[in-house]
């Protein structure tokens, strides 16, 4: 395996920028990167595989920057598949042309093609990070985004002594782009992975890892950041580090009341900064993740492994690790508590409320195509949001939205699901299967005046079985300010609802058989997707779009298209 590839070198490059961050900090502006898409051989579980990279490195490139600092990233694809970069959780002030989700704000950067994303990082300070956003090409093509505050502004918390990158994923033993070719051709859910892994290695329990197993080095007695990254595609995880206590001090680059834990739980997409208090000394321990699996049994299958990496002490003897006691793989009330107990630290939550949405997220079904598909009745699952299952166009919406090309989308979202039902209520397949089931397809979304606040509550929905839905919205930072289960009552939830510190998120779960309430202002113009970050689901249709419309002043408005923009 090539030596720029081992997740060993990720850390010692957190130790590098660590140590000298105040030279590099004095010059910063511009923060300029070229990525090249390029395949790479790396070996993982007793076997050479081909896979999609950036610059030949798995995880890619960390970039780090200063909140203000202006990020320009040349992309220039050397592969067969069509690519796109995310800057996933960054707001994107009025530059909602590099946000990156194919066919919604751009189209995708073809063989030999290059493409320039250029933007400022405003009003962001934390951890977030970047990702392929087009098809199962995020599996491989990922890396953390740091964002330093302004020079001369500290930290909420102690300043730590190091800071080290710890990104959760998920690998495959074959192409990815295959995995999802096939589910799309079978009509049937994409296969599981092989693994999980930490800073891209499966760790000790797993075949042919154990000698490329991540590891981090600390010195008793000092705090330590932890930069936390859920990368996998289709998987929230436990994570926890064996006799050390852990304290949350952001969440999706947005800070948070400290809060002490055994144990964390992350979301696909969500990022976390946790410092480490170094407070053993004799032995070597284990970090651990576990997926959590909301599904019911027989409703699909995850690897019963943990993923592990170690953190040793510096001075002391290698000894075999301590192993943390994770919770259960389907430890729903744990999942909720740790979810629903964080706090924002500066909040600024909308009081009043101008749109509101009740959207149940979920499955829904369609009848097959000509060929027959591996589900009952000729019909097949697909996401839905309010029964619609989103297809995406073959022109970017943004493109279509600002020169007026018709045909692409429709203007016609619902703020509400066509039928009330009870949304939690388990419904086994019948025949002739219940009406609620039924699902349209389209490219409708949800047209928002400037400046306007909106409340939108995720209603779960039992359709062919409930399941945790991690939400993800672009170009918005937004509030949890309630979440519960069961059905969502508008007469008497709203009553619990936290409108002095609740947590300020860019992507939050709607929890297996509840609701999830969120509050945020549409101050960033432009065409903006919301969707399930469990990668599956996306591409089963759980997706839907914002346009936020012009303010009035000229820093409220959208500006032209960047030249070199790739074309449909």
């Amino acid at each position: 395996m090539a030596a720029g590839l081992k997740s060993s070198n990720l850390l010692k490059l957190a130790f590098v920028c660590v140590i000298f961050i105040a030279p590099w900090e004095a010059s910063a502006a511009i923060v300029h990167h070229k990525f090249t898409i390029e395949t790479q051989k790396v070996w993982r579980l007793c076997k050479e595989q081909e896979i999609v990279t950036v610059n030949g490195q798995f995880p890619g490139p960390t970039i780090y920057v200063h909140e203000g600092d202006n990020v320009v990233v040349e992309v220039e694809n050397k592969v067969h598949d069509n690519i796109t970069i995310h800057w996933h959780g960054v707001k994107q002030l009025r530059s909602c042309w590099v946000d990156g989700p194919a066919y919604i704000t751009q189209c995708p950067i073809a063989q030999g093609n290059t493409f320039t994303y250029n933007f400022t990082v405003t009003e962001q300070e934390g951890t977030l990070w970047w990702h392929a956003h087009i098809s199962y090409l995020r599996a491989t093509v990922h890396g953390v985004f740091v964002i330093y505050p302004r020079i001369g502004k500290p930290y909420p918390f102690p300043k730590p002594a190091a800071e080290f990158p710890i990104i959760l994923g998920e690998w495959w033993n074959s192409n990815v782009e295959d995995v999802i070719r096939e589910a799309i051709e079978k009509g049937d859910v994409p296969r599981e992975s092989n693994a999980y892994t930490i800073n891209t290695q499966p760790g000790d329990l797993f075949p042919c890892s154990a000698k490329e197993t991540s590891r981090i080095v600390v010195k008793r007695g000092e705090n330590y950041l932890l930069r936390i990254v859920n990368a996998a595609l289709n998987h929230a995880f436990f994570f926890k580090i064996a006799k050390h206590r852990l304290t949350v001090v952001a969440t999706d680059a947005s800070y948070t009341k400290p809060y002490k834990t055994k144990v964390l739980f992350i979301q696909p997409g969500q990022t976390m900064d946790v410092l480490l208090k170094a407070q053993q000394g004799s032995e070597t321990y284990y970090m651990g993740a576990r997926a959590y699996d909301s599904r019911p049994a027989g409703a699909g299958q995850y690897i019963n492994i943990t993923t592990t990496a170690i953190l040793q002490y510096s001075g002391s003897k290698y000894s075999v690790p301590v192993m943390p006691n994770l919770p259960p793989f389907n430890d729903t009330p744990t999942a909720h508590k740790f979810s629903s107990q964080l706090k924002s630290l500066f909040p600024s939550v909308p009081q009043t409320v101008d749109e509101e949405m009740l959207i149940t997220e979920g499955y829904g079904i369609v009848s097959c195509p000509t060929n027959p598909c591996q589900w009952v009745n000729n019909v097949r699952a697909v996401g839905s949001l309010n029964n619609i299952s989103f297809v995406r166009p073959s022109v970017d919406i943004l493109q279509a939205y600002y020169f007026g090309i018709d045909g692409v989308f429709t203007r016609d979202f619902p703020n509400n699901p066509p039928l009330k039902f009870n949304y939690t209520q388990q419904n086994p397949p019948s025949t002739p299967l219940p009406s609620f089931w039924n699902t349209e397809s389209g490219t409708r979304v949800k047209v928002l005046k400037f400046n306007s606040n909106v409340q939108i509550v995720f209603q779960n929905t039992a359709i062919v079985f409930t399941e945790n839905h991690p939400i993800h919205l672009h170009g918005h930072d937004f509030y949890v300010v309630g979440q519960g289960f069961g059905n969502y009552n508008p007469q008497t939830d709203p009553a619990n609802f936290n409108l002095v510190d609740p947590q300020m998120r860019n992507t939050i779960g709607v929890p297996t058989g509840g609701w999830t309430a969120i509050r945020f202002t549409t101050n960033n113009p432009g065409v903006w997707l919301l969707h399930c970050h469990l990668e599956a689901h996306s591409e089963l249709g759980f997706d839907m779009v914002f346009i936020v419309e012009n303010g009035k002043e000229e820093s409220e408005k959208l500006p032209p298209p960047p030249l070199g923009l790739p074309q449909c």
